[in-house]
């Protein structure tokens, strides 16, 4: 399948190297237009995980089997039956707009997590003026736990075995899930995006881990957040943020597996999304051993600011309290020195807080019209 990746982060590394070596032919667009340059010069990109070290072909030439830098966006995307895009959704708000235009009818954009990024996609199309019929679709987290080695090697520690999956508009979901099983098997349809966007599990994993530890990472060096940062009592905070948002998921009708997150670390019981020992894995790989800048880090402006405030604003335009969801916001807002909500991605600042719950039904079906 002709596909193409945007972005230029670790999850970019992997989905590139991952979709080319299972056959695919992959387009790669990032910003960075050296770096891809400098990539295609040297002719390969390592991919290293459970089966070692491989090298998978990159060149000029689009071929199965191979990934090919493009400078051109359009370019990129033209005639692409799946547009991936694995960025932060910090980055959605700045691409949306100028991806908008350049779609075409029949082609899905899957965002591995959404934050419900979907919305900001879908509308970007009709605000443009395009009557073309496009999928967005978002899962329940990244296909992938990976970190980059350098510019030239991705390390994998894990492969999503289970990948819940929202559509948006969820009329053109059998049709985009044929599309994206090409590529990642491991998809789960979900009943819609907002579905999607509520399996999320980054703004459940990520803002106890970086809010509850931050004193110790303001007193610098390096950390495995994961490790040293996963303690007893934060794992409650986490087992009680996932409570709220499972009974969000309850509160608007949605059914059953909400994947709770206390199966990621568990050994028994239903598989989570990574599978069995994945935490394990990622902890033991090193790989997220790093500095972190506490103020600027995707768990704070990512997975809290934006994450945790649309959590924050569903439970409240469903009638559902999430008090430990809208402490931890506050918390943040207070280190930070600035109201989070206010610039979070909610159902206000989506301009979608003041509709019935038919009418958001209708919209997340039909989607977006001109």
């Amino acid at each position: 399948m002709d596909l193409t990746i945007l972005g230029g982060g670790h999850g970019a590394f992997a989905a590139a190297a991952a979709l080319a070596e299972s056959g695919h032919t992959v387009r790669w667009w990032r910003r960075d237009t050296a770096a891809l340059a400098a990539l295609g010069a040297r002719g390969a990109l390592g991919i290293r995980d459970h089966r070692g070290l491989r090298q998978v072909p990159v060149g000029r030439a689009a071929r199965a089997g191979a990934i090919r830098p493009v400078a051109d966006l359009a370019e990129a995307v033209r005639g692409a039956r799946l547009v991936v895009v694995p960025l932060p959704a910090t980055a959605h708000a700045d691409l949306a707009p100028h991806l908008a235009p350049l779609l075409g009818d029949g082609q899905v954009v899957l965002l591995p997590p959404g934050t419900f990024g979907t919305v900001l996609f879908a509308r970007a199309v009709a605000d443009a003026g395009s009557g073309a019929e496009v999928a967005f679709a978002e899962t329940g987290t990244l296909p992938y736990l990976a970190r980059t080695h350098g510019p030239h090697e991705v390390a994998v520690s894990a492969y999503a075995t289970r990948l819940p999956t929202g559509v948006l508009p969820a009329r053109s979901a059998d049709a985009a899930f044929r599309v994206l099983r090409a590529a990642y098997p491991a998809v789960e349809p979900v009943e819609d995006c907002l579905s999607g966007a509520l399996m999320n599990a980054g703004p459940v994993i990520h803002p106890p881990l970086i809010l509850m530890n931050a004193g110790p990472l303001e007193h610098g060096g390096s950390w495995d957040i994961h490790h040293e940062g996963t303690q007893p009592s934060v794992r409650r905070v986490t087992d009680a943020l996932d409570a709220e948002r499972i009974a969000v998921r309850e509160a608007l009708a949605y059914r059953a597996p909400h994947f709770p997150l206390a199966d990621h670390y568990a050994t028994t019981g239903e598989e989570w999304m990574y599978g069995r020992a994945a935490h394990e894995r990622l902890t033991g790989s090193g790989d997220w051993r790093e500095p972190i800048d506490l103020l600027h880090h995707r768990y704070l402006q990512e997975d809290t600011r934006l994450g945790l405030s649309f959590l924050v604003s569903v439970g409240r335009w469903a009638g559902c309290r999430t008090p430990v969801a809208q402490g931890l916001l506050s918390i943040a807002s207070a280190v930070t020195g600035t109201d989070l909500y206010a610039r979070g991605r909610t159902l206000e600042s989506l301009d979608l807080a003041g509709l019935t719950r038919p009418a958001l039904k209708k919209l997340l079906y039909e989607g977006f019209s001109l």
